[in-house]
């Protein structure tokens, strides 16, 4: 897909099916039945898909049609890894099995992904297919002139000082059965509003000297939570740290919208 297509990205969606397919419509990238319509337009999902909301199963399974569909015309359907694709694919592969964290602290996968707002029905519901594309997917990409990244922190650059190693970093812990090495990847991602204070601008800038791009884009961190607004009134993406930074996580599961935001 050329990189001039239209370039639209959301956040978060946490299992919340239908909020996802009306933000899709109301931009004219599905239709009436949820099938693609967007024509050569690129659409990035940043990270997690489930919990808080039961029809995570049923997002994946959207945007895997809308990816094949939207690839037909020229277009594009992606998303990126969020911490909670790594609590749900964690407890999947690891479950109840007890581990030692990098502080000395016992920890079970399934336990924590249920505090966190997993629902047990799915893990059976995906099939191996299903998690191994989920496993595969990217953690930082850049498109155009945004940096597209999951969650506001800069715990990327420990994985790596390009986009490609950071990928490629992940994409190995994902790939093992290291369930201490996981427990450590859900933890850097579960980072948050490391771009808010006063050095907030160097932290961004330095995102972008070893990434690309000349904006940081994320979710992660609601809108409702990091402003001063109830959910209800949040209706565009925020911009802050100088300029250099926009949060699209409108906060869907504390009664939000599912933001789609264009990008250029």
């Amino acid at each position: 897909m050329p990189d001039t297509s239209p370039l639209y990205v959301a956040s978060d969606v946490h299992g919340h099916y239908d909020a996802l397919v009306e933000a899709l419509r109301d931009r004219g990238l599905v239709d009436g039945d949820a099938r693609w319509s967007g024509g050569d337009a690129r659409l990035w999902i940043l990270g997690d898909l489930f919990d808080r909301g039961e029809e995570g199963v049923a997002v994946v399974r959207l945007l895997r049609d809308l990816a094949d569909q939207a690839a037909e015309v020229g277009g594009g359907v992606d998303t990126l890894i969020g911490n909670h694709e790594v609590l749900v694919l964690g407890s999947r592969r690891f479950g109840d099995v007890a581990f030692t964290d990098v502080d000395g602290q016992a920890r079970q996968f399934l336990h924590w992904w249920v505090l966190n707002g997993g629902f047990e029905d799915e893990l059976g519901d995906l099939t191996e297919d299903e998690v191994r594309w989920l496993e595969t997917r990217r953690a930082v990409h850049v498109a155009g002139r945004s940096l597209l990244v999951h969650a506001d922190t800069e715990s990327y650059l420990g994985y790596g000082r390009t986009v490609e190693a950071v990928n490629a970093a992940i994409g190995a812990i994902m790939a093992a059965d290291e369930p201490e090495e996981w427990w450590q990847l859900f933890r850097e991602l579960t980072r948050r509003h490391e771009f808010m204070g006063a050095d907030g601008p160097d932290r961004v800038k330095s995102m972008l000297r070893s990434f690309g791009g000349e904006e940081i884009v994320h979710g992660h961190s609601t809108i409702p939570d990091t402003t001063e607004l109830e959910p209800s009134e949040v209706t565009e993406a925020r911009r802050y740290c100088d300029g250099l930074a926009l949060n699209v996580d409108g906060g869907v599961y504390q009664g939000g919208k599912c933001l789609v935001v264009r990008l250029d």
